[in-house]
């Protein structure tokens, strides 16, 4: 097991040191106020209605970067640092975050399979490193262990596929994000830099996450096929 620690703590290690620079950044950037003058609420709602979408809502969610799109209740849930602040940080989270909104209305199709695998997803990444754990456990004393191995490998490995699926829904979010603020050149060059390295850094989140989980995916599997 010690091969998991370290995998682990390297991970650990990684995402402490990409959350800290992201939250710098969005300090940072929060300085720079927007010539525009206009909020991240105002910014997407009129994301949405160049979108030509009238049916999601913006609203304010307490927190600190717990901003996200909710496509069940439709609607664009921004934290209190971002609904109402007119810098380009929030102009960046804003209109990412609507970024998903459009690719729901436009049925983008790495989103509707995220979406389908949310139900198993949350079940088997609750269960799969219990599961697992007992497997290595009973491997010692009964066969059966590698079965039961197995199917937490396979548990934890729909939530590798989860992360991986993510990351085309999260860059494409920024995308359309930047695009849109360029296009409508509702913010100025060094607010629009500020706005890329800000959604630059929050993608490497999901790519830290990624990589990770299939990491330690790959570190159980090569227990179960013997090769620790």
């Amino acid at each position: 097991m010690l091969g998991y620690y370290v995998i682990a703590g390297l991970i650990f290690i990684v995402s402490l040191y990409v959350s800290n620079k992201l939250k710098s950044k969005f300090k940072k950037y929060s300085e720079v106020h927007l010539q525009n003058g206009m909020s991240g609420k105002e910014l997407a709602e009129k994301m949405l209605r160049d979108n030509n979408i009238t049916d999601v809502k913006v609203i304010s969610t307490p927190g600190m970067l717990t901003d996200h799109y909710n496509p069940q209740k439709k609607t664009i849930n921004l934290s209190e640092g971002v609904y109402s602040q007119r810098n380009a940080a929030a102009a960046a989270v804003a209109t990412h975050e609507t970024g998903h909104a459009i690719q729901h209305a436009n049925a983008y199709s790495w989103l509707t399979m995220r979406s389908q695998l949310v139900p198993v997803v949350s079940v088997a990444s609750r269960f799969s490193q219990w599961v697992i754990f007992g497997g290595l456990i009973l491997m010692a004393t009964t066969a059966l262990g590698s079965t039961i191995l197995l199917i937490g490998i396979i548990m934890f490995g729909m939530g590798t596929l989860f992360s991986f699926i993510t990351l085309p829904v999260e860059y494409d979010a920024s995308k359309r994000a930047l695009a849109w603020l360029e296009t409508e050149n509702m913010v100025s060059g060094p607010e629009h830099e500020a706005a890329e390295d800000s959604l630059k850094w929050a993608a490497r989140t999901y790519v830290v996450a990624a990589v990770g989980s299939l990491a330690t995916l790959l570190y159980f599997l090569s227990i179960y096929m013997g090769r620790d």
